[in-house]
């Protein structure tokens, strides 16, 4: 078992979502007492009797805290039922019950208009493992080809990861999003899912996709929706703030996880070759980054910068109007001066913005232009709680 670096509210209740086999069920059982309440909504049966009356909730939560006091009750995968919001809300309301509420899934919740409680629970996301986590097990070459799902790192070698990402492709990012009745044909959502692996974290043009896939830009545009409102994928947009160029205004996406982009890009057994051991070490860090700024709350905002001429840089930190730093991100042991060029141009237009190179087990030191060459971990260990 692994501990985890979220930390849930002791008393408040909250919302807490993320992809499947990130141990959100896990996370929260271990939160429980013998006086807490579990509910299930995977299970057909269960799912079937809050549907049919979701009332029955409130009923069975005030007969338990009327027997034995204030308890928590846990709630999974919530957004199979979001008529039971309601019902939450009340209960909140009356006090003596703390909820917890997993989805794998935010889209019906979000989109469909369902009761977020309006404050009155916390909403956080659990991220796939990170290096922190993971501590001394922790292995880049195994991260960038399983990628850090729980199951691949606690299961005693027992977990064939090939297969289990095979199966995660094809269970959980096809049929599931089948199930939740979010795409009417899987066929088209399945082909547009291939070609968003194989284009992880490239400058997106929705018409370039459509065009490949065969289908609209209206379409594209809403598969890419799903991707965001069931975690599946991290939306970076584009950093637009410059009065002397003309900047790419394109979002770049980012899917959670290494290991699944490896498996819909049918390359999660053997060696990465080089061009996608780099473009998967980019995710890496950058999925890596956003998890620690999430578990850290901060408010931090996270972009990219392009020049319509090409330069550009993988990562701007911005708080607000104002950007706190800018990050390249090399999958090398060895930086050099060839490699400061887009946080040159960058610097021209944003002077005194911190910069940094991030590679692999690399000496931190100090390069020409003020540009900070570290570890990628060292920058998540140490630098970025300062910005």
């Amino acid at each position: 078992m692994f501990t985890r670096a979220f930390t849930p509210p002791k008393r408040k209740s909250f919302f807490l979502f993320g992809p499947r086999q990130t141990g959100k069920s896990t996370l929260v059982r271990d939160l429980l007492t013998t006086k807490d309440a579990y509910i299930d909504l995977l299970p057909q049966r269960n799912f079937l009797d809050y549907a049919k009356q979701p009332g029955r909730l409130r009923e069975e939560m005030l007969a338990r805290r009327k027997r034995q006091g204030e308890f928590t009750c846990v709630i999974d995968e919530i957004q199979k039922i979001p008529a039971l919001l309601d019902e939450v809300h009340s209960l909140i309301e009356a006090g003596g019950i703390r909820f917890v509420l997993t989805g794998s899934s935010a889209r019906k919740l979000v989109r469909g208009g369902a009761n977020l409680l309006a404050g009155r629970a916390y909403v956080y996301h659990l991220f796939p493992l990170t290096f922190q986590e993971l501590g001394e097990l922790f292995e880049l070459e195994r991260a960038l080809r399983v990628g850090c799902l729980p199951p691949l790192w606690n299961s005693g070698g027992e977990e064939d990861p090939v297969e289990f990402l095979r199966v995660y492709a094809e269970t959980y990012l096809r049929e599931e999003v089948a199930a939740e009745g979010l795409v009417r044909n899987i066929g088209p959502f399945a082909q547009f899912l291939d070609i968003a692996a194989a284009t992880d974290g490239e400058t997106l043009s929705y018409s370039n996709v459509a065009r490949e896939c065969s289908l609209s830009v209206k379409t594209v545009q809403q598969y890419y929706g799903i991707l965001e409102d069931t975690f599946l994928a991290h939306r970076i947009p584009a950093w637009r703030r410059s009065t002397r160029r003309r900047l790419v205004s394109h979002p770049r996406y980012y899917l959670f996880d290494p290991g699944v982009t490896n498996a819909l890009c049918h390359a999660a057994g053997g060696k990465l070759d080089p061009v996608v051991r780099g473009r998967r070490f980019e995710q890496l860090v950058i999925t890596q980054l956003l998890a620690a700024i999430h578990y850290r709350r901060s408010d931090l905002q996270v972009c990219y910068w392009r020049t319509n001429h090409g330069a550009e840089v993988d990562l701007v930190l911005a708080r607000g109007n104002a950007p706190v730093a800018a990050v390249e991100i090399k999958s090398s042991r060895h930086i050099a001066s060839a490699d400061l060029a887009g946080l040159r141009s960058f610097l021209q237009d944003n002077p005194g913005v911190p910069a940094f190179v991030l590679g692999i087990d690399v000496a931190e030191r100090l390069m020409a232009g003020g540009v900070t060459v570290l570890d990628w971990r060292e920058f998540i260990r140490r630098r970025l709680g300062d910005l």
